[in-house]
């Protein structure tokens, strides 16, 4: 029998880490390979990580709601067709007992031996503890941890600094004189090569700060919000976002689709929506100007081949971007089709996290709720993001003076300016207008 590792998987292009959302498994549970241990939430998606052996789960190293880096070890697995046996009740001590055999020759006072026998697991930090730990200064070795073993969770240093009593070292009572004479030495010496994470602390805590009175509700912050919020200041603090607006005639296309809208329903079954065709339009243009179609990764620039173009799809309270792959070799009905496919998988939460992996563009249909002018935060790491605002009907002057009404509306462009200039981005905004303003019965098929 051998105890074997579970990692934490790497869940699409650039992700560097997930947060634990649920464990279905306990420790003592047999699993066989391939049967879900976890949920993980990375990337705006829910997933489930699989067992990569047969066995019994002998420890759990993270909670729920631990963040853990891609490849560190987040459970133990003893394979072998005996289960927990023998070799289990030998080898699983061991682990337990690493922390606790070393504390009497390593901890002087004698008040910590019982708390560390007590807590075999209270000096194994996550990732997440001990950056929120840092953040906030907080002291771990003056809390007391509620997870397995005395393990202090994310949660635990939460409670601390929501309740603000931070333990910090120069707090921690005097059992000698020396160390209390050092712990101050180390925390002057750190603000001074150190003060943007002096800053980022303090804008950290700056939430805690918000005064609750009567009446008012206090949200907890879900899996799914942290890692909406992690992407979107990503994208903002390392992207220098640029953005350019073009107006386009959409009257032909509006007249187009209006003819075709019911026949579509009955034969196909879902709707054929204006997205369809500006997607399809900016899947065209995008095949005609690739630089659009790519990424920054530090020290080059890469130039994806696939147009794999990324649609947001909004629920309740939260913002999901699955991918429509090659993109440009579908019709406008095979698009119409995938965004009805992929919007019913978020509403109903069956959307996978491959399903959201290797967009190259991003296209939000902002029109849909109104709206007739906005500025999209990029899609990290991709280079742009388009915003199709919504059709209005406004008076144009035509050609000779002449004044008309027509269906107009306005593409929004944020752009990664470090990949991106100016130039190349306003002539392929301009293919995209002439596109959209020639679809019509006689130019376009959606078949």
């Amino acid at each position: 029998m051998a105890v074997e590792k579970i990692t934490m998987p790497q869940l699409g292009e650039s992700v560097t880490e997930g947060t634990i959302s649920r464990w279905i498994v306990s420790v003592g549970d047999k699993v066989n390979k391939y049967d879900p241990l976890a949920e993980v939430m990375t990337d705006k998606v829910n997933a489930e990580i699989p067992s990569s052996f047969t066995g019994t789960i002998t420890e759990l190293v993270a909670e729920d709601g631990d963040t853990l880096a891609v490849g560190e070890v987040i459970c133990y697995i003893e394979t072998g067709e005996g289960g927990a046996g023998d070799a289990a009740s030998t080898e699983a001590p061991k682990v337990e007992a690493s922390a606790p055999a070393a504390a009497p020759t390593t901890n002087a006072p004698a008040a910590a031996t019982p708390t560390d026998a007590d807590a075999p697991n209270k000096r194994r930090y996550s990732p997440a503890v001990l950056r929120l730990a840092q953040e906030n200064n907080v002291d771990l070795e003056q809390v007391t941890g509620t997870g397995a073993g005395g393990r202090i969770t994310r949660k635990d240093i939460q409670a601390v600094i929501e309740s603000g009593n931070i333990p910090t070292a120069d707090s921690k009572p005097a059992a000698a004189a020396a160390p209390a004479q050092e712990a101050p030495k180390a925390e002057k010496a750190a603000p001074a090569p150190s003060a943007p994470a002096a800053a980022s602390a303090s804008k950290a805590a700056q939430p805690v700060n918000v005064p609750v009175e009567a009446g008012d509700i206090e949200i907890p912050v879900t899996g799914v919000r942290k890692a909406i919020a992690a992407n979107m200041l990503r994208s903002k603090h390392e992207a220098p976002h640029a953005w350019t607006m073009i107006e386009v005639d959409a009257t032909n296309l509006v007249d187009y689709r209006n003819s075709l809208k019911n026949d579509f329903k009955k034969k196909e079954g879902y709707n054929l929506t204006f997205f369809a065709f500006f997607v399809k339009a900016v899947a065209q243009a995008l095949k005609e100007f690739p630089q659009i179609n790519s990424m920054w990764a530090g020290d080059k620039i890469v130039q994806k081949k696939d147009i794999n173009i990324s649609i947001a799809v909004a629920t309740d309270d939260a913002l999901y971007v699955p991918v429509i792959r090659n993109a440009d070799e579908k019709t406008i009905k095979g698009i119409a089709r995938e965004i009805t496919e992929l919007a019913n998988k978020v509403r109903a939460g069956k959307l996978t996290s491959a399903e959201m992996q290797g967009g190259t563009f991003t296209v939000n249909n902002t029109g849909s709720f109104g709206s007739v002018q906005s500025q999209g935060i990029i899609n990290y790491p991709q280079a742009a993001i388009l915003q199709v605002e919504s059709i209005v009907k406004r008076p144009v002057v035509m050609d000779h003076g002449m004044i008309a009404v027509r269906d107009m509306v306005n593409l929004c462009m944020s752009l990664d300016h470090r990949v991106l200039d100016g130039l190349v981005c306003g002539r392929f905004l301009a293919r995209v207008k002439e596109i959209i303003e020639k679809m019509s019965k006689e130019n376009t098929s959606i078949y």
